[in-house]
């Protein structure tokens, strides 16, 4: 019998499949590790990449319109220079005739399994038994089980299937629509910024994601304020001052008047003088007409996925999705916590139970092993395969990110990788408590068919808020109480001993009234963690989480890529990221590129259509529809867009009008680019 070879996708990852598969007599070698019955190696992330078209023809060296589109028969593939060396070792191990049988052992998801056969095709592997290792955590017993049930290589043909089209759209894309509006437009872009020369770099996802920033930033700046006037009455219970607010229900003489910003304010402060002379020439006398009290539950948060933790770690310690990304990466390969690059937020049948050994290796974790040991010794974690958390149906490659409860003495001495481990085991505790408990008390009181309003809510049991008190930050905005700063004021207006004590009936004496100035708000910018919830909601930005999960669709890019096309957005110096606040806005180039784009293939910057693309690659993953299928679709779209902007032919004039409006815009930025 011969030999088995593991190929990995990092050299850390093979040592530590070297290590559970540890032979006696196992021994370094130059790229591998050789036992008496296997050998381990590895990749260096992509060994393989597709070839420059210039590769194709020595014509397409030079960017000309008449060799547009170009689209070709058979793709070429090619050896990375810098990873010869690797792909050299990798190679001559694949197709060793001592070796009968191939684990592969990549990433568990559509890159990983791209990286792999692009090796296997451009070594020509044949004769052997190849079957894929398919794990969600770098423990030793997940590699063990994952390596015992391993499928045939086949089985996962459909998956590579996707990461070749995904691969040849996104080159396909970029290299047809690049060269074309570079050809066309690329002179006068650079004229006007005054560089020698410039590249409109454009592509599936990051056109669209450039858009999503430019359009907010327009938004942000057409938007007018309105200002709008609130009028409360003021009063004195048991010498505890109250302020309720005036609004124009039902009965009032305000109701549904064109005098009225919504129902809660004025257009003019003019009209709130109004009313305040009306109510002050009473007696101020008024009756309290409804006091009600409501519970209201708020259950545990859904699971991490790699957007939302991303979003978090850009709130709470400022820092990019590529970032937060590498951090848990790093505690993946650690065996702190399950595969990252996932966008389930709930976990399977099958680990939810056997899920109490996740919870045993909290127990000796400082802050939280209290919460662990309750939720063993009062057996909370039985019957989680019945609640919210838990849906087989909701998970493609890999389940929510959890803590595996094993490798805690890797977690060493890094704070910011400690700070973002807590929030995982924070959440992943968080679902096996009850929800949180309130009493929201809601007080309504009548004078001279005015009514005045106001409302608090207080926490009677914080039931699963107890898992969620941060250690890095006392005053981290806990799950369920985040609010705006407009909430925030309007909230809590009645002292709980005062609103227990007051009663259907009871007369408030106003003592006065008052105008509060208000304005509406515009839109926010993105930062860089909302950005990658928008991109997972194709291009919407929905804070409600439940409401979030009901509309899900395919999204934008995948949680693998997300962060990555931020970045290259950046490098481009197509947007700009704020590190200390990680605030995203256009730059000056950014901008007059979707202009450009918008005033030839606007169909690039449509979040819902490039979310279609992504859908039409799960697609092929799960087998609806054909490669064959997807390549006729992704060739005409190609070709009937560079022949429209083709005979569309040069609108310069027009774009140069929107070049001289954007650039009003950047004014400071050039000032201060010259300083530089």
């Amino acid at each position: 019998m011969g030999k088995s070879l593991f190929i990995a996708e990092k050299p850390s990852v093979a040592r530590q499949f070297a290590d559970v598969l540890h032979e006696g007599n196992m021994k370094n070698r130059d790229g591998y590790i050789e036992g008496d019955n296997i050998v381990v190696t590895w990749c260096v992330g992509h060994l393989v990449s597709m070839s420059y078209p210039e590769v194709y023809d020595e014509k397409y060296k030079k960017w000309r319109l008449d060799t547009l589109p170009f689209i070709p028969k058979e793709f070429k593939y090619e050896v990375i220079k810098s990873a010869a060396k690797q792909y050299k070792v990798v190679s001559s191990l694949l197709n060793r005739e001592d070796v009968d049988r191939i684990y592969v052992c990549t990433d568990s998801g559509r890159e990983g399994e791209y990286i792999y056969r692009l090796v296997r095709q451009m070594a020509g592997v044949h004769d052997k038994e190849e079957r894929r290792v398919w794990i969600d955590s770098q423990t030793e017993e997940e590699i063990k089980r994952g390596i015992k049930e391993a499928k045939e290589l086949s089985f996962y043909d459909n998956l590579s299937d996707s990461a070749y089209l995904r691969a040849k759209e996104d080159y396909l894309m970029g290299i047809n629509f690049s060269r074309l509006l570079t050809l066309l437009y690329g002179r006068e872009m650079a004229g006007f910024l005054n560089e020698k020369y410039v590249v409109i770099s454009v592509g599936r996802v990051m056109t669209c994601v450039l858009g999503m920033v430019v359009r907010r930033e327009r938004e942000i700046r057409e938007f007018v304020k309105t200002p709008f006037f609130r009028v409360f009455g003021n009063t004195k219970i048991k010498e505890t001052p109250l302020s309720l607010e005036w609004k124009a229900v039902s009965g009032s003489e305000y109701f549904e008047s064109p005098l009225l910003y919504k129902e809660n304010g004025f257009k003019e402060e003019k009209d709130a003088k109004a009313l305040i002379d009306k109510l002050s020439a009473t007696d101020k006398k008024a009756t309290i007409v409804k006091v009600e009290k409501k519970k209201e539950k708020k259950n545990p948060p859904l699971l991490y996925n790699l957007a939302e933790i991303q979003n978090d770690c850009s709130k709470f310690f400022k820092i990019s999705p590529d970032e937060t990304l590498k951090i848990i990466q790093e505690l993946y390969e650690k065996k702190l916590v399950t595969y990252p690059r996932t966008d389930a937020r709930v976990l399977s049948t099958a680990v939810a139970k056997e899920i109490d050994k996740n919870i045993k290796g909290l127990l000796n974790i400082p802050g939280v092993s209290n919460i662990a040991k309750h939720i063993l010794d009062n057996g909370l974690y039985k019957g989680l395969e019945k609640t919210r958390y838990v849906n087989d149906k909701q998970i493609t490659d890999h389940y929510a990110i959890i803590p595996t409860g094993q490798g805690l003495r890797n977690l060493g001495g890094n704070a910011l990788n400690t700070k973002v481990y807590e929030l995982i085991v924070r959440r992943f505790l968080a679902i096996f408590l009850p929800a949180a408990e309130y009493e929201k008390i809601s007080l309504e009181a009548e004078i001279n068919k005015e009514h005045f309003f106001a409302t608090s809510k207080y926490l009677k049991e914080p039931g699963y808020q107890a898992a969620m008190e941060y250690s890095f930050k006392k005053d981290a905005p806990k799950e369920s109480e985040e609010k705006d700063e407009k909430e925030e004021k309007e909230d809590n207006l009645i002292p709980k001993d005062i609103a227990e004590s007051l009663k259907k009936g009871d007369i408030l004496d106003f003592d006065s009234f008052e105008i509060k100035e208000g304005e509406t708000s515009p839109p926010k910018r993105y930062n860089s963690g909302s950005i990658i919830l928008a991109m997972e909601n194709a291009g919407k930005l929905i804070e409600d989480e439940e409401l979030r999960e009901q509309i899900k669709s395919s999204g934008i890019g995948t949680s693998a890529t997300r962060a990555e096309i931020l970045n290259k957005l950046i490098r481009n110096k197509y947007l700009n990221l704020n590190k200390k606040t990680q605030i995203i806005t256009p730059t000056l180039q950014g901008e007059i590129i979707y202009d450009i784009v918008g005033a030839s293939i606007p169909s690039l910057l449509n979040a819902e259509l490039t979310a279609s693309w992504e859908k039409g690659l799960n697609m092929v993953t799960e087998g609806s529809i054909t490669s064959d299928e997807y390549m006729v679709k992704l060739n005409n779209f190609i070709i009937q867009k560079t022949d429209k902007v083709m005979k569309s032919g040069r609108n310069t004039s027009g774009l140069k009008a929107m070049f001289i409006r954007d650039a009003g815009f950047y004014k400071d930025n050039k000032k201060q680019e010259k300083k530089k």
